[in-house]
């Protein structure tokens, strides 16, 4: 039985799916698929020269050492404690109103994010931090969990983000503009979740009870242990912003930075150092061979036609291009029940972003757009991962209970996706005054 090469390549789509339903390692399932059906499509000599090419050619780009500086400042920031006084900072000031622990952690968590980059990162070392404060006075569990979960997935979305940065490699945009891009929605973002605890406790103030008012003394002397995380993080993002260095430069002069901070507060011994370094090397191979699944992957999908076909036949529908956009995000909200942020992205990047292209929809928009959605698959039910990594780390802590907390937040996302599609000057106004 023979098949077209776009039939084919939506058959391998489905294939995918499947093995990673089958909990088949991401990389290895898009490689193998990739390989397979170019040898079905192309011969065995094609797929020789691709296999013996394609992989180096993946991790060759020198804007891609970005990913472990980056990786590495932000195992360097944890390490250093910074999240500690990240939290006690925030909450100095508002601790004392209702909910204001809750408040306090996605202060946290957005703070915490802007020098860590990663969303399981922030939502496992802000558990560590907030929630057993949270659990002693009081708070109910549902919300204290969901509470560190979704401030959680600001990791991903306020810059320097990595999936941000391999949105922008891969769709040849400027990862400065990415992150300026972000750093307003980021804000919306923060804003929206402890809108979402303030009308929760607001309703039921025994979920969120007020804690102790900090004297100003105190709060002086928590503004002093956070100036160096604010001075790392103006350092970093401004310097892009402003054209002192590039992207790479500032994730070495972060890096660099969070090393020093965590060598002064006296946290870094050798073996920690160590480490630092393993844990870095790990989290970056795992990128890197995602990296390289898809480019094989990717290639099949291009030589088969289906992305233009797709285009093709969504141009043919006449639909107004704002459906098809809404669409889309129904779409990976639901792919998000069941997938990482970053498997969703690689995979579908090479089908989507053509139709965004033929739209005529601002690339840079649509990848700020698309990093809030899957960041929402982070915290839904009954795959986010973030849920996972609190449960981990929360005895007695239930899925049940936490899903119940995270309603609140998800209708807060629904509400920052509105206003980022409806408003684009949202994401576009910093960019805008980069050029």
């Amino acid at each position: 039985m023979s098949f077209s090469p776009a039939l084919l390549g939506g058959i391998a789509f489905f294939i995918l799916l499947g093995l990673i339903a089958l909990r088949v390692p991401v990389a290895i399932a898009m490689g193998i698929v990739g390989a397979v059906g170019g040898l079905m499509l192309n011969g065995y000599d094609s797929v020789a020269f691709i296999m013996g090419s394609v992989p180096f050619e993946a991790i060759f780009p020198y804007s891609l050492s970005v990913i472990p500086l980056f990786v590495l400042m932000g195992v360097f920031a944890a390490r250093a404690g910074l999240s500690k006084s990240l939290y006690e900072a925030v909450q100095a000031f508002i601790g004392h109103y209702r909910g204001g622990l809750a408040m306090a952690s996605v202060g946290a968590c957005a703070a915490f994010g802007a020098i860590c980059g990663s969303s399981l990162a922030t939502a496992a070392t802000m558990c560590r931090v907030a929630m057993p404060e949270m659990r002693a006075r009081g708070y109910d569990d549902g919300l204290a969990a969901a509470t560190i979960a979704a401030g959680g997935t600001l990791g991903v979305l306020i810059p320097p983000s990595v999936i941000m940065v391999i949105y922008a490699i891969l769709t040849e945009q400027s990862i400065g503009k990415m992150f300026a891009a972000a750093i307003i929605p980021g804000i919306l973002a923060t804003v929206l979740y402890m809108l979402a605890v303030y009308v929760q406790t607001w309703r039921n103030p025994k979920l969120g009870p007020p804690a102790d008012r900090v004297k100003w003394m105190g709060r002086v002397t928590a503004l002093k242990n956070v100036w160096s995380v604010a001075l790392l993080f103006a350092v970093v993002i401004g310097g892009i912003y402003l054209g002192w260095f590039s992207p790479t430069e500032a994730a070495a002069i972060g890096a660099l930075g969070a090393f020093l901070l965590a060598l002064v507060k006296k946290r870094l011994t050798k073996n920690i150092f160590f480490e630092c370094l393993t844990e870095t090397a790990s989290t970056s191979g795992m990128i890197f061979m995602i990296l390289i699944g898809t480019a094989l992957f990717n290639y099949f999908i291009e030589t088969t036609g289906l992305p233009q076909m797709l285009v093709e036949q969504v141009s043919a529908l006449g639909w107004p291009p704002m459906l098809i956009l809404v669409l889309l995000i129904v779409f990976y909200i639901i792919l998000g029940c069941f997938m990482d942020a970053l498997s969703m992205i690689l995979l579908t990047l090479p089908f989507v972003y053509p139709l965004i292209v033929d739209l005529n929809f601002d690339p840079i928009w649509f990848g700020i757009i698309m990093v809030s959605v899957v960041e929402v698959g982070l915290i839904t039910p009954p795959v986010g991962m973030n849920l996972f990594v609190i449960m981990a780390g929360t005895p007695g802590l239930t899925l049940p209970t936490i899903s119940r907390g995270v309603i609140a937040f998800l209708l807060a996302d629904v509400v920052r996706l509105a206003l980022l599609v409806l408003f684009p000057v949202l994401s576009l106004w910093l960019p805008m005054m980069m050029e």
